[in-house]
């Protein structure tokens, strides 16, 4: 993957992108990196723990989340991103839909955009990612974070998944966004339901005809507590284990977790067997 200072080899090991929420409400660790020297410390914590990337997002996108203003968005991240400049060794993503905000977040250092719209909320974005040449995940999401989860969800999810990252692949394409600057997530969570979330993982070799590296984020999900017995977030580690290592068995590049340290190790081990699978 092609980034302004650096080059991403995606393939060799699973990448770990480390979720670091600058927001109150964000489902499982909304509050506890609100002040930026919280947030600060926790992205250098995540680095020496073994991450590859650092994600950092100021609006919550939980279902039912309401939107924020762009300059509320930027009140919160980019101090955090101004206090990391020089400090961090490892890639810094940014978790929005706006344009204003990815504009200053890149400005202020980072190198990705995580898009959970995938290109549609903001048209001017695409043609942001393509000038500044930063990376972008483009996600899959039914509907938008207010009513993802109301339904109703898809008759056939795979089928919808593909189809919708199709089309956000030829939003990038006609901003002129290279293939080099591309991952594709399948919005695991986002207006789909708990069964429909298992399936995806189940079936993720499907998006491999796609032809582009693929995120997958499942840390803490409230599918997760529903596979074990309606667990709080808190008690989601150990679930978030296997879905992060079915992920990798199944071919995802990049998983998206909170729990760093734990996940470096299940991804070192995942990694070896499908090594030996291949």
């Amino acid at each position: 993957m092609r980034l302004p200072s650096r080059t991403l080899v995606l393939g060799e090991r699973t990448l770990i992108m480390g979720v670091l929420n600058v927001t109150p409400d964000s489902f499982s660790d909304g509050g506890k990196f609100l002040h930026p020297e919280a947030a600060v410390e926790r992205a250098l914590a995540m680095e020496r723990e073994g991450a590859d990337i650092v994600d950092v997002g100021g609006e919550s996108s939980r279902p039912g989340s309401k939107a924020l203003r762009a300059d509320e968005e930027q009140d919160r991240i980019l101090p955090v991103l101004r206090m990391l400049r020089g400090k961090l060794k490892i890639p810094i993503s940014v978790d929005t839909q706006k344009a204003e905000v990815a504009q200053a977040a890149i400005s202020a250092g980072a190198e990705i955009v995580n898009d959970i719209s995938a290109l549609r909320f903001d048209s001017q974005l695409a043609d942001l990612v393509a000038r500044r040449r930063t990376g972008i995940i483009l996600m899959h999401m039914r509907g938008k974070p207010q009513m993802m989860q109301k339904g109703p969800f898809a008759p056939d999810v795979m089928r919808d998944v593909t189809k919708s990252l199709r089309e956000a692949l030829r939003r990038a394409k006609r901003a002129g966004i290279e293939r080099l600057q591309i991952l594709l997530d399948p919005g695991i969570g986002f207006g789909k339901n708990y069964g429909q979330n298992f399936e995806i993982l189940a079936r993720l070799p499907e998006l491999g005809h796609l032809r582009y590296p693929v995120v997958v984020g499942t840390s803490r999900k409230a599918f997760i507590g529903a596979g074990q017995d309606n667990a709080p977030v808190e008690q989601r580690v150990w679930g978030t284990a296997a879905t992060v290592a079915a992920s990798i068995f199944a071919g995802a590049h990049i998983v998206r977790v909170h729990d760093v340290k734990e996940m470096v190790q299940v991804a070192k081990v995942a990694d070896r067997i499908a090594a030996a699978r291949s």
